[in-house]
């Protein structure tokens, strides 16, 4: 790999194919060297964050209805305990692979960082389709899982949430395994769980409330009303299908959305409420009736305002960058943007809000619900939200004079920003023993 480097404004251009997932930690890796740069970062704590602090890989059986057996592999990784306990979600799907998984650890720590969490980042993944499963073919795996990494996981030591495919029912499962097998009840070793079970107010929707959050404030920096700016969402998922809500509420546009199987178009706004019940209906947003079908990779380059990539990592590549054409793109989804691509965009006058905060606000409600888990008492909805917004705002505002400060792209100020956080742990706690 051949990277060169814009030092001025933090970019880097790579000679080398677009990035498929066993390389998004070499592209996490990347990230974290422009910035280390940018401020100067010292060999020692470089070395020591540029990797993964523990790495637990296991092959479990899972029998199935049928009675078959099959063998399912899964990652945990943490990638610092330096801020605290590690955090950070679980996915299932059938693309997991170890170096994602690394790559989403890493990303986790700059997250907490960069909006001030008392966390390190973690990630975990089991490599299946979990659309191939039964609801009890799920339950299995998830508690088998469980049962693997128990020994890498607790309420001070790591704590899982959901990610891709998992849900508060699959936290359910998860907490309850790690409960029996310790002998008591312990709602703290996970989050994102049912309100019954000690989840918090507004978990649900704190990945895309967070992230209109966020683009409240770059708009109103950027001079932009919300109500007459266009929204194109990419994914109509958990996160995408709040976050496009949201905006309609701030009588913005929504134009477009999608989901795996592609995407609806209509340049005059779409009702949501119907496009949900269509969803409901037939299992994809595709064939709304008072919208055009485009592909996902069409639904990047719609005419918009506002662009939210809520899917998968790696979509905005140099290939489709220079045809991007929203003045404001808020990253929902992890990894959505290449490393070439910020550059091409910086270079438009695209103003990124990058995964490591604008996504920031489903781990910083899931902080609430590990604090309200370890003190035995709830918060209400709106105390949720209202701290969930003055952390968003304080974070949006100190990326920005980051970025200011350095001359770089906001990408490069999150990650300045959560570095030298996360830096100035390793200086004060030094190296054990």
């Amino acid at each position: 790999m051949i990277v060169s480097e814009d030092a001025h404004r933090g970019t880097a251009v790579i000679d080398r194919q677009e990035q498929d997932s066993d390389d998004l930690f070499a592209v996490a890796v990347q990230q974290f060297d422009i910035a280390a740069d940018v401020i100067g970062l010292e060999d020692g704590i470089r070395q020591t964050l540029s990797h993964c602090q523990r790495e637990l890989t296991v092959h479990f059986p899972v029998e199935m209805d049928d009675g078959s057996v099959q063998v399912f592999a899964g990652h945990r990784v943490r990638h610092s305990s330096l801020p605290g306990p590690t955090k950070g979600g679980i996915r299932y799907h059938q693309s997991v692979t170890i170096n994602e998984v690394r790559a989403l650890a890493m990303w986790m720590t700059w997250k907490c960082a960069v909006v001030g969490l008392p966390y390190g980042g973690a990630k975990g993944g089991v490599q299946v389709d979990p659309k191939q499963l039964s609801q009890t073919e799920v339950q299995n795996l998830t508690r088998r899982y469980t049962t693997e990494i128990q020994p890498f996981i607790g309420p001070n030591i790591d704590i899982p949430a959901p990610d891709v495919n998992t849900n508060p029912q699959v936290m359910a499962w998860l907490m309850d395994t790690y409960s029996m097998n310790v002998g008591y009840s312990v709602p703290g070793v996970v989050t994102g769980k049912p309100l019954e079970l000690g989840g918090s107010a507004g978990r649900n929707e704190a990945t895309g409330r967070g992230c209109v959050f966020a683009i409240e404030e770059a708009a109103r920096t950027q001079g932009m009303s919300l109500s007459s700016a266009r929204t194109v969402v990419q994914g109509f998922g958990n996160a995408g299908s709040v976050a496009a809500r949201l905006m309609s509420e701030h009588e913005s546009p929504v134009v477009a959305v999608s989901d795996s199987r592609g995407g609806i178009h209509n340049p005059n706004g779409l009702d949501l409420q119907a496009v949900t019940r269509h969803k409901q209906r037939t299992g994809s947003v595709l064939g709304f009736r008072e919208a055009e079908n485009v592909t996902n990779e069409q639904m990047l380059e719609l005419e918009c305002d506002i662009l939210i990539p809520a899917a998968l990592e790696g979509q905005i590549t140099r290939r489709n960058a220079a045809s991007i054409k929203a003045k404001i793109v808020a990253e929902a989804a992890n990894g959505p943007t290449t490393p070439e691509a910020d550059s091409i965009l910086y270079d438009r006058g695209v103003l990124v809000l990058p995964d490591i905060f604008a996504n920031a606000g489903g781990v910083t409600v899931s902080y609430f619900e590990w604090v309200q888990a370890l003190q035995a008492f709830p918060w209400s909805e709106e105390q949720v939200n209202e701290r969930l917004r003055d952390i968003m705002q304080r974070s949006y505002v100190a990326v920005l004079d980051t970025s200011r400060k350095y001359g770089v792209h906001m990408r490069t100020a999150a990650l300045v920003r959560a570095i030298e956080r996360v830096a100035s742990f390793s200086r004060l706690r030094g190296i054990y023993p």
